[in-house]
Formats: C-alpha cells, structure tokens, sequence
C-alpha cells in the first residue's frame, strides 16, 4: 500500500468576484442609459493562493500560520479537494477526513438516526461503512434510542452539538485536516470528546492544522507553514516559523 502523502506543484486558486465596481454611480448611470444591454464590467479576480509548492510526507503535523486572509482555509480546502485550482497539480494520497464544520449535513427536519446516515454519507462513508459505525456513533452521543428517533429541531443544542461531533469524528483517516481546534462546550462532553479527539489525531499518518493558537501548532505538529496574501513565505520547524511570522505580522 502506497504511503500516506501530499504534493502541492505550482497551485494557484483565483476567485471570481461579481459586481464590485458596479456600485460607483458612473457605472450605473452608464447601465441605466443603455438599459443593461452593455455589460460594464467583467468580473474581477482575486488571487487566493500564489504558486504554492508544499509536499507532506507520513509523519508530518503541519500547522498553518497566517492572518486571516492569508489562504489558510483556501488551502485546506485545495487538499481535501473541495476546491480546484486554476492551475497546478495537487496529488493526495490516502483515506482524508476534514474537520471544518462538524455540522455539515446537518438537517433539523429528520430524526438523529437520519442524520447519522446522511452526515456519513457527506463524510464519504459507504452505506455498509455506516451501518457498522452507527451502534457506536449513538453509544458514543450518549443520546438514547428515543432521542435519536424524535427530529433534530428537538434537541437542545448539547444534544446536536454530541450528534454532530460524534459522526464527524467516527473515521481513522490517513490524512485529517482542521480548520482550528474544535471546542466542545458541552461539560459532561468535553473530556470524552477531547480523547476521542486526540485519538483521531494520534492514529492519523498526516495532519494539517490551521490556527490561530501558537501553543496548539506547539503541541500538535513538528513543522509549519507561514502563509501571507495567498503565498507561502517560509516552511520549516515550528519555532523558526512562528518567530518569522510574529516578526512580520504586523507590517
């Protein structure tokens, strides 16, 4: 079996945006005179990331430092694949799971079981894949049989918040990706939640982290990344790379 890995060549990510100069008063009255039947403008385009080379190897905990708007969140999303560059090759190998939003999938119209099912299926999980999972999902909820068969608009937040989280960490992924540490309120949650956590993060071969806690990148990864206006402007161990950006950061 192929070792877990990712390789970044060259990967630029643009974003078009519509209409940001239509709001000045020329434009309009530009518009109006011609009744819309000439455009006036074409959309503009902002670079997100810029010629990002990055390779991660088994082994690898790599947080991603940066202020916001740095690309931090473009460039989880190029490696879990959720985004397509404009240019570039971006080549994953292994099992991915992300942690960004545990409560993708989510529908508060259907029962706790329903949810379960589709909030697995939107993790990538097969149907068999899930319905091995799901005794220990509930039993790791907490939620009784009764609860998980009434809709989800029922709970109370703790109830969806131990639901959600309990089906977005139910996989062993090679490769685990977070958008900042997820805090789990719930009192008589938090301790399990964070072992379980921890757990995934353990048994993962490689984790990509974005964050805006230092102590966390400290504690969790052996090298990090500094991104600023879309470019990567150093790579290497934790220290040396918090000390670069701490330097630069407000320039």
């Amino acid at each position: 079996m192929e070792a877990a890995s990712i390789l970044l060549q060259d990967v630029w990510v643009e974003y078009p945006i519509y209409g940001s100069r239509s709001r000045s008063l020329k434009n309009k009255l530009f518009s109006l005179a011609s009744g819309g039947r000439i455009p006036t403008e074409l959309p503009t385009r902002v670079q997100a990331l810029k010629e990002i080379n990055l390779q991660f190897s088994e082994g690898d905990r790599v947080g991603l430092v940066g202020r916001n708007g740095a690309g931090k969140t473009t460039l989880l999303r190029v490696l879990a694949g959720s985004i397509c560059p404009a240019s570039g090759r971006v080549r994953r190998v292994g099992l991915t799971s992300t942690l960004f939003n545990i409560y993708s999938g989510m529908n508060g119209e259907v029962t706790g079981w329903d949810n379960i099912m589709s909030c697995g299926l939107f993790l990538g999980l097969t149907p068999s894949e899930l319905r091995a999972r799901t005794d220990e999902i509930a039993k790791f909820s907490g939620l009784s049989s009764d609860q998980l068969a009434r809709p989800v608009h029922t709970y109370s937040s703790g109830m969806v918040l131990r639901l959600a989280f309990s089906v977005a960490t139910c996989l062993n992924p090679e490769i685990l990706l977070m958008d900042e540490w997820i805090w789990v309120g719930d009192a008589g949650f938090v301790e399990q939640a964070q072992r379980r956590l921890q757990k995934m993060i353990d048994q993962s071969r490689i984790l990509v982290v974005a964050t805006h806690a230092d102590y966390l990148i400290q504690q969790l990864c052996n090298k990090a990344v500094y991104l600023r206006d879309g470019e990567v402007l150093a790579t290497g161990p934790v220290d040396e790379v918090l000390a670069i950006y701490h330097a630069q950061k407000n320039d």
